[in-house]
């Protein structure tokens, strides 16, 4: 793209999924596939019920505020948001208003993309409740209560990147905050995560002031992170084939849908009047003050999240950038990775084992490393195996990659298949002294100078023993025998 520039907002929900219950109500906030389990009272809209703010919940939403350099309000209050719907069983929703006061206002985010830095612009974050779930049939509309009433953060960007790689890798890094801070499983395929995505195109000679943008066009309910980036490189030849043919400018704002089956945005409606969704502040639920100690408590619960971890893993633990980015990629890889570490492996060995083998044999049975059997500690008693010269780096490699095919423990396999490696030296002693004397010309050729025939004697140990003997000590004893 020469003569434009693409302009870049996003609205990204996601569930709050580690609270026990829903943000206003008792019901049981967890995952089901069986519709209609985890409900109560209020989730229904029936009349009579009272909310009852969850404040587990706000603790969240307050950490992911302070997170994203935010700024957090004096007080805590929530609106009703009143529209109709038939998700929404109330009439209108429980949220915040961005003005003056949501969990979090104005701040900013460093991610980077393609190995260069870059910093988002956070308008604001809001904390609210998720409507149901609808699916619709050909004569029929099925409702699914149990995400009506669950925890969902908003978050709200300036229009800030311009491109897919920019905005997918914004929203990656969003992924793993939600994820190291225990915010969210943040799960695509559960629903955990939503976004809307606000395009539109100028000339790439003007400055970028909202002036000079384009028609916004937002995409409502975008679910997958291949799906933002397939809809924004969509929009944007879209976008600039109207303005090629000089119709951009009469096209209205408009609110577009992603249809995956056609791989194409399909207009639902336009947008040239606001909704009025008439906010008034929600009189049972009274105004909380949000006060400096429970901020500064809140502040120490922050974990240590991905980019730190990965400054530590380069610099305290000198791995690779690349074996870095690996291990922090996924919260529950760099947790394997950790708990190696904290079970005294040396973290190069623990790097090469994690990037290797264990993540490889993740792909292949197709599932997260946390539902992998061979845990930390039966990987972490492997490899001690090997730093006890009881067992050498293929013998280890063999046993993980069998236990993988057999759903059997390495250590099991290694004690099955009699592959702990002799340390005995008497042992190892009797049988050089054996090989020795079974070859006297060698031995003699050894002496006059021919010092590459100790490889034969090394080899010829390894094979008595079917490679079951230290190689380093094994030529250790042979140099001292020959020599």
């Amino acid at each position: 793209m020469t003569k434009y520039k693409a302009v870049i907002g996003l609205e990204m929900h996601c569930e709050i999924t580690t609270t026990k219950s829903k943000v206003f109500s008792s019901a049981k906030n967890s995952y089901e596939v069986d519709p209609n389990v985890n409900i109560a009272p209020l989730d229904m809209g029936f009349p009579g019920t009272l909310p009852v703010v969850n404040k587990e919940a706000v603790r969240k939403a307050l950490m992911v505020s302070m997170i994203l350099n935010c700024k957090q309000p004096e007080y805590l209050y929530f609106e009703r948001k009143n529209y109709y719907y038939p998700d929404l069983p109330k009439g209108y929703q429980l949220t915040q208003e961005t003005k003056p006061a949501p969990v979090g206002i104005y701040g900013k985010l460093k991610y980077f993309v393609n190995g260069e830095e870059k910093e988002a612009l956070i308008n604001n974050l809001h904390l609210e409740e998720d409507s149901a779930s609808m699916e619709h049939f050909s004569d029929v509309s099925l409702i699914d209560y149990n995400r009506s009433g669950v925890p969902l953060l908003e978050l709200v960007t300036e229009p800030c990147f311009h491109n897919a790689d920019e905005t997918v890798a914004f929203l990656e890094t969003m992924r793993n905050i939600y994820r190291y801070a225990d915010i969210s499983e943040a799960d695509s395929k559960k629903g955990h995560i939503r976004c809307d995505v606000n395009i539109s195109i100028m000339d790439e000679s003007l400055e970028e002031k909202e002036e000079n943008f384009g028609t916004k066009v937002e995409v409502k309910n975008v679910n997958s992170f291949s799906a933002v980036r397939e809809v924004i490189n969509y929009e944007i030849k879209r976008q600039i084939a109207l303005k090629e043919e000089g119709t951009y400018d009469e096209m209205p704002q408009q609110t577009r849908r992603w249809d995956e089956a056609t791989m194409q945005t399909q207009f639902m409606r336009s947008k040239v009047d606001a909704i009025d969704y008439k906010y008034f502040i929600e009189p049972n639920i009274p105004k909380y003050k949000i006060t400096d100690s429970l901020l500064e408590e809140i502040r120490k619960d922050i974990p240590v999240l991905a980019d730190e971890r990965k400054e530590k893993y380069i610099n305290e633990y000198q791995l690779s950038i690349d074996d870095a980015k690996n291990l922090t990629k996924e919260k529950n890889i760099s947790d394997y990775f950790d708990k190696l570490i904290s079970l005294d492996i040396k973290p190069k060995d623990a790097s090469n084992y994690v990037n290797t083998i264990i993540l490889g044999s993740c792909n292949k049975l197709d599932i997260d490393i946390k539902d992998l059997f061979i845990t930390p500690e039966i990987l972490a008693e492997l490899i001690k195996l090997i730093y006890d010269g009881k067992l050498s780096k293929n013998q280890a490699k063999n046993a993980l990659y069998k236990a993988v095919d057999t759903n059997k423990s390495p250590l099991d396999i290694v004690k099955e298949e009699g592959m702990e490696q002799i340390d005995n030296d008497e042992e190892i002693i009797k049988m050089i002294d054996e090989i020795l004397s079974n070859n006297s010309k060698m031995v003699e050729d050894y002496k006059n100078g021919r010092t590459n025939v100790i490889n034969f004697f090394l080899g010829q140990v390894m094979k008595e023993t079917k490679g079951k003997v230290n190689p380093a000590k094994a030529m250790e004893i042979l140099k001292s025998k020959l020599d």
